[in-house]
């Protein structure tokens, strides 16, 4: 630089300060994120599961931020309306969104042609939680255990089991069953879970898998009977109902999950800020204990492994899809 004329060094100088100025304003804004309220899109309509999980939980990271979080219902394509905006938003920290385990698992083996893609275009922030379905049978049914449905799948013309929908965790958990219990089950699938659940109540269909906060009402009401649990352990809210893996043995292990995401591309520094605020909000007894009041246990999944907890959803919930034959175009 000695050498070097001294007009050249000059604009050398201006460009770099330039540069570095030019850099400052994003770097202020990224440390003092958030600096205005954030976009929650909730793939699914008011009132339903993970609405009301997104409700509780956007309350308090919205105090721990300083922000509020807006929650916004954008229903519509199993989810993947919602899901897709949210991966088309900007990656700056103000459009998140809720995903499931079928926004974000199922989805990808489920749609013949996604529109997005749950791993590549998404950043995890916090596992919000995870709960096992129950099999329900109405309270007039005949069927008393799983070895009863078992008996019953083994006659003509065999047993009827709903669903919110094909290819949703419900439909799915019937066909493992199926598997698992061998005989013939027909799959009914529902434009709406409450709808489905209505028709199990009244004998119309013989048994759906549903959410411990739909049916727990009801089974107090003597209006259903659990059977089983979904998942590997048994569920927190029904602690004395059976898992299906101790009446049938292992390999049965499906878990709805809601999880939070940021668009890919989200500055590290904000991704921080957001899993920071997630965690404490998690931590929250209030939180924990509304969130168990409808049936949703504790993610122990850490931040640092929630990549790697996503890409063994989608594998294992293709495996399901693919021997269901369920197919979205």
């Amino acid at each position: 630089m000695k050498n070097q004329n001294p007009k050249r060094r000059l604009a050398l100088l201006s460009a770099v300060a330039a540069c570095l100025a030019s850099g400052l304003p994003a770097m202020a804004q990224t440390s003092a994120f958030p600096t205005r309220p954030i976009r929650l899109i909730v793939p699914f309509g008011p009132g339903t599961s993970t609405d009301t999980v997104t409700r509780v939980v956007a309350d308090a990271m919205g105090r721990s931020l300083g922000q509020p979080l807006v929650v916004e219902n954008r229903a519509g394509g199993g989810g993947t309306i919602g899901t897709d905006l949210a991966a088309r938003a900007p990656a700056d920290g103000y459009t998140l969104v809720m995903g499931t385990v079928g926004t974000h698992a199922i989805n990808k083996t489920l749609y013949r042609k996604l529109s997005y893609d749950p791993i590549k275009d998404f950043a995890p922030i916090a596992l919000v939680g995870q709960t096992p379905t129950l099999l329900v049978v109405g309270a007039g049914s005949p069927l008393q255990s799983l070895q009863d449905l078992a008996a019953a799948a083994k006659k003509a013309p065999g047993l009827g089991f709903a669903s919110a929908g094909s290819g949703t965790s419900g439909h799915l958990a019937g066909e493992l069953l199926k598997q698992k219990l061998g005989g013939e089950m027909v799959h009914v699938p529902y434009k709406e879970g409450g709808l489905a659940l209505s028709d199990v109540m009244s004998g119309q269909v013989d048994f759906m898998f549903y959410h411990p906060a739909a049916v727990l009402p009801q089974i107090k009401a003597g209006k259903l009977r659990a059977l089983g649990a979904s998942g590997a352990q048994r569920s927190a809210a029904a602690p004395n109902v059976p898992t299906v893996a101790e009446q049938v043995g292992g390999g049965f292990d499906l878990v709805a999950w809601f999880m939070l995401y940021a668009p890919s591309g989200t500055p590290a520094p904000v991704l921080a800020r957001l899993r920071e605020a997630g965690a404490r909000a998690l931590a929250d007894a209030d939180v924990q204990a509304k969130l168990q009041g409808q049936g949703v246990e504790k993610g122990e999944v850490p931040a640092r492994d929630l990549a790697a907890f996503s890409q063994r959803e989608v594998a294992k919930w293709a495996e399901l899809v693919k021997v269901s034959g369920a197919q979205v175009d």
